[in-house]
C-alpha cells in the first residue's frame, strides 16, 4: 500500500514535468496564497482581522483558476486531489463587496466597510463627514429667519452645539429658541432642529464604528460556518504546491524517477548529495553507487581519511531514501530503494553538560536507541561509533555494534558505518553480510589528494597528519607527528585484532570466563572483609576508631588488588 501511495506521487510528478506550461502557470497561481490552514483556523476562533479576511479572499480567488489548469492532468493522484477542491467563488465574492482593500489593523474603529455595502453604514458615514456643512447651512438658515446677524453656532464639551447670540439682539430671538447658557455678554440657545443634528453628528461616529464591526463579525461567522469545505480546499491545494514543487525542483536539478520495492534492496546508481552539489560553484560534484540489501550486503564498513567524503557519501544516502520515500524523484542516475520503517543516524559530535552528560555519553545514549529499535526493515547510518574513549574501548565498542547489527536474529539493519578503526575491516569474511568500502585517495610525495569515490576495499591509514597539515598545523608539529607515529606504529593492534573470534548467534558468554575491564559495578569478594563489616557495632564506635577501622579495610582491599 505504501509503495503505491508513493509510486503515485512519483507518476503524477511525472506527468506534472511532461505539462511544463501546466506547471508553471499552477506555480504562478501558487505564488500568491496565504497560509490557508492558518487563515481558517484565525476565523474559526472568531480572532481574525479584517485583513486575515483580506489575504483569504485574495488566496480562494486563485483556487479557480488552478483548478482549470489541473483538469488537463489525467493522473489519478491529480484527479483525486482535484475532487476536493470546492467551489468557493460565493466566499471570496462577498468579501470582497464587504471589506475594503486595505483596510486597518483595528477593528472597532470603522473603516472596514465598503461603500455601497450597507445604507445604514452610509448614512452614518455622511453624516460624520458632513456635520460642519449641515452646521454651516443651519447657521446662515436662522440669520435669515431671526434677522440675527452675529449668530453663530458655538461647540462645547458640556453644553454641545447651541446658537450663541450676543446681547444687543436678545430682543429678536424667537420663543422657539430655548436659553442654554449665560455668558457676560451673550446667551446661548438650542432648538429641537440643532438637537437632533448634534445627535446625528456626536452618535454618527461611535454608531458607525459599532456597526461596521457588528457587519465584519457577521461576514466572520458566515465564513466560519464553511470552514469544513475550505479546510478541504487548503489541504488539496497544499498537496498540489508540494507536486508541484517536487517536479520543478526534479526537472532543475536533473533528478530521476527511483523505483521502489518491499524486498530490501537498496540500489543507488550515481547517486548525488541534493544539497551539497548546489553548494559547489566550481567544483563537480563526483557521484557514488551504493548497495545495501538483507542478504550479502547488511553492513557497509567505510574507512578512509577525514575530510575524503564518508559523511557526504552517507548523510546522501539517507536522503536520497527519504525523498524517494515522499514521492520525490531523486538526486542520481538509477535508483532501487527499498521501503524502510525508519532512518536512524548518529552523526556528529555533540554534549549536554547541563545534565551532565559527555560527548560520548551522549553517543552511547543514542547508539543504545538506535541497536533497541533497529528492525531488519530500518536504515541505520553510524559515522565514526567509539571514538570518545580510549582506542581498545572504542574498537571494543565498534567491533561488538557492528556484530549485532549484521547478525539478522539480533538485528540485521541495513547499516552504513564509517570508521578509522581500520581493524574493523576484519570483519569481513568473519561476518556474514559485512563488505568494506573506502575513500580513494590519491598520494604524491608528502601530499594527499581527495578522489572523493567510493570503492570496494579497506583503507590501511588515516592520513590524519596530512589533513591537520591541509588545515594549517605549523610545520614543526607536523614533523613531529610522523616522528611520533612512527614510533607507535610498533604497537599496532590490528595482529591482536585479527585473533578476535566473533560472537556467534547461539554463543553463550560465561561470567567466569570474562576478562578485560574492571566493571564500575566490580566489588572485592572477600569474605573475612564483609564479616568484618557485618559484626561492626556502630553505635560504640568513636569517630578515632572509626576511622582506623576504615583505614585497615583500604589497606586489606589494596592488598588483595
Amino acid at each position: 500500500e505504501r509503495v503505491d501511495l508513493e509510486n503515485a506521487k512519483l507518476k503524477a510528478i511525472e506527468e506534472i514535468n511532461n505539462n511544463l506550461i501546466t506547471r508553471d502557470e499552477v506555480r504562478e497561481y501558487l505564488n500568491p496564497i496565504y497560509d490557508l490552514e492558518r487563515l481558517i483556523s484565525r476565523v474559526s476562533f472568531n480572532c481574525a482581522t479584517p485583513r486575515d479576511l483580506i489575504a483569504l479572499c485574495s488566496s480562494l480567488e486563485m483556487i479557480p483558476h488552478i483548478k482549470t489548469q489541473l483538469l488537463s492532468l489525467k493522473s489519478p493522484l491529480i484527479t483525486s486531489i482535484v475532487e476536493n477542491i470546492y467551489d468557493v467563488e460565493e466566499i471570496y465574492t462577498k468579501i470582497r463587496e464587504a471589506i475594503v482593500d486595505e483596510p486597518p489593523l483595528a477593528q472597532k474603529e470603522g473603516g472596514i466597510i465598503k461603500d455601497g455595502f450597507n445604507d445604514l453604514v452610509d448614512k452614518y458615514r455622511e453624516s460624520r463627514s458632513s456635520g460642519k456643512l449641515w452646521l454651516s447651512k443651519l447657521e446662515n438658515e436662522e440669520k435669515e429667519k431671526t434677522g440675527i446677524k452675529n449668530l453663530k453656532i458655538k461647540y462645547s464639551k458640556v453644553f454641545g452645539y447651541s446658537f450663541e447670540v450676543t446681547n444687543s439682539y436678545k430682543n429678536l430671538v424667537p420663543d422657539n429658541y430655548i436659553r442654554k447658557q449665560t455668558l457676560t455678554n451673550a446667551e446661548r440657545y438650542i432648538t429641537e432642529e440643532l438637537k437632533e443634528l448634534e445627535s446625528t453628528i456626536i452618535g454618527a461616529s461611535d454608531k458607525l464604528c459599532a456597526l461596521e464591526y457588528e457587519i465584519f463579525s457577521e461576514l466572520r461567522t458566515w465564513i466560519g460556518a464553511q470552514i469544513e469545505h475550505i479546510q478541504k480546499t487548503a489541504k488539496a491545494i497544499a498537496y498540489i504546491d508540494v507536486l508541484t514543487s517536487l517536479a520543478y525542483v526534479a526537472e532543475k536539478n536533473m533528478y530521476v524517477r527511483p523505483k521502489l520495492n518491499k524486498k530490501g534492496l537498496l540500489d543507488i546508481k550515481n547517486g548525488r548529495h541534493p544539497v551539497v552539489e548546489r553548494m559547489l560553484n566550481d567544483n563537480i560534484f563526483v557521484p557514488n553507487d551504493t548497495l545495501l540489501d538483507n542478504k550479502d550486503n547488511r553492513v557497509s564498513i567505510i574507512t578512509g581519511p577525514n575530510m575524503a567524503g564518508k559523511s557526504t557519501y552517507m548523510r546522501q544516502t539517507a536522503l536520497i531514501v527519504l525523498m524517494a520515500q515522499i514521492g520525490s524523484f531523486v538526486p542520481c542516475d538509477e535508483a532501487n530503494i527499498s521501503i524502510v520503517d525508519r532512518i536512524f543516524t548518529r552523526v556528529g559530535a555533540s554534549d549536554d553538560l547541563a545534565s551532565g552528560q559527555s560527548t560520548f555519553m551522549v553517543e552511547m545514549t543514542e547508539v543504545a536507541n538506535i541497536i533497541r529499535n533497529a528492525t531488519v526493515d530500518s536504515l541505520l547510518i553510524l559515522d565514526e561509533i567509539g571514538r570518545g574513549t580510549s582506542t581498545f574501548d572504542g574498537l571494543s565498542i565498534a567491533w561488538a555494534v557492528v556484530e549485532h547489527i549484521a547478525n539478522i536474529k539480533l538485528c540485521g539493519a541495513k547499516t552504513l558505518f564509517a570508521t578509522h578503526y581500520h581493524e574493523l575491516t576484519e570483519l569481513e569474511g568473519k561476518i556474514p553480510g559485512v563488505k568494506n568500502y573506502a575513500i580513494a585517495v590519491k598520494e604524491k610525495d608528502d601530499n594527499i589528494t581527495f578522489l572523493r569515490k567510493i570503492v570496494r576495499g579497506g583503507a590501511d591509514k588515516s592520513y590524519g597528519i596530512a589533513v591537520a597539515k591541509l588545515a594549517g598545523v605549523p610545520d614543526s608539529i607536523i614533523k613531529r607527528a610522523n616522528e611520533l607515529v612512527l614510533e607507535l606504529s610498533d604497537a599496532d593492534i590490528t595482529a591482536f585484532v585479527k585473533n578476535i573470534q566473533t560472537v556467534q548467534t547461539n554463543q553463550t558468554v560465561n561470567e567466569n570466563t570474562m576478562s578485560g575491564q574492571i566493571s564500575l559495578l566490580d566489588t572485592v569478594n572477600d569474605d573475612s572483609i564483609i564479616n568484618e563489616i557485618k559484626e561492626l557495632d556502630l553505635n560504640d564506635v568513636t569517630p578515632r576508631q572509626a576511622f582506623e577501622i576504615l583505614s585497615n579495610l583500604q589497606n586489606k582491599v589494596l592488598n588483595r588488588w
